[in-house]
This record gives C-alpha cells, sequence and structure tokens, in this order.
C-alpha cells in the first residue's frame, strides 16, 4: 500500500512541476490510503517488541517484576486498542449516517475509516497475548532475574 502510494505521490508530483498536471484527489488517497495502511502496523509491532521502552528505572529490577511490568502495558495496549477500534467503529458509523464525501474524489469517507478497525481489533488482541505470555513469563522467573525450568 505504502509503495503505491509513494509512486502515485511521486506521479502527481513530477506531473504538477513538468506537465501541469497531477494526479486528481491524490492527497485524499494519501491520507485515507496511508491511515489505513499504518492501523494494520501496530499488531504487529507490539508483537515483536518494536514499541518504545524506557528501562531506565527498570534495568535493576528482576526478570519476574518486568514481565509483570510488561504484561500490565500489554493490558492496557489491549484496552486502548479495543477502545480505538470501539470509536473508530462508531465514528465510521456517524459518518456513513451523514453521508460525507472527500471534497474531489467524491469517495465515501466512511469506508476509509472503517478499513481501520480491523488493524486496531487486532492490536487489542496482540495486547492481550502479550499479556498473558508475559504473566506466565513472570510465574516462571526465579526471585533473582533468572527464568526457571
Amino acid at each position: 500500500m505504502f509503495v503505491g502510494l509513494v509512486a502515485m505521490s511521486i506521479v502527481s508530483i513530477v506531473g504538477r512541476k513538468i506537465f501541469s498536471w497531477a494526479v486528481p484527489g491524490d492527497v485524499e488517497m494519501l491520507q485515507m490510503c496511508a491511515a489505513f495502511a499504518g492501523s494494520t502496523f501496530f499488531a504487529y509491532c507490539h508483537l515483536v517488541n518494536g514499541d518504545v521502552k524506557v528501562d531506565f528505572f527498570t534495568h535493576k529490577l528482576t526478570q519476574r517484576r518486568v514481565a509483570a511490568m510488561d504484561a500490565l502495558g500489554s493490558f492496557l495496549v489491549g484496552l486502548f486498542g479495543a477502545l480505538i477500534a470501539w470509536r473508530t467503529a462508531a465514528g465510521a458509523l456517524a459518518i456513513k449516517d451523514v453521508g460525507e464525501t472527500s471534497a474531489v474524489l467524491a469517495f465515501p469517507v466512511w469506508i476509509a475509516q472503517a478499513l481501520m478497525v480491523p488493524g486496531f481489533v487486532l492490536l487489542s488482541v496482540a495486547g492481550f497475548y502479550l499479556c498473558a505470555h508475559q504473566l506466565q513469563l513472570a510465574a516462571r522467573a526465579d526471585g533473582v532475574g533468572k527464568l526457571s525450568s
């Protein structure tokens, strides 16, 4: 998706500068498609521990405590993902009811917003999954910071 958006943007920018021609609705398509595509990466990022973590305060804690804190963080990510999925879906339905469309292409905006919902649902699932996994790690860790067998 992002590669296609970059190609479209290059065509539009070069066309605008050289030929006085641009891709109609290029900014609209970029906004809607980038929001959808971006929402699909949050769950993967969380699953591979790609989140920004500041371990300045936790680097001297035991493995058990760090895993417990990570479990709490993942639980909050799960709740946040569910909340955002719910509100994004509610917003898409509200936009559908009023019939809002994009200015240039007259594309229904609710479709682009509704396409973000599965990505946020997956973020929620990933958060709750990692919470459970990290709680298991905390339960298996001994008090001095090593995992027991």
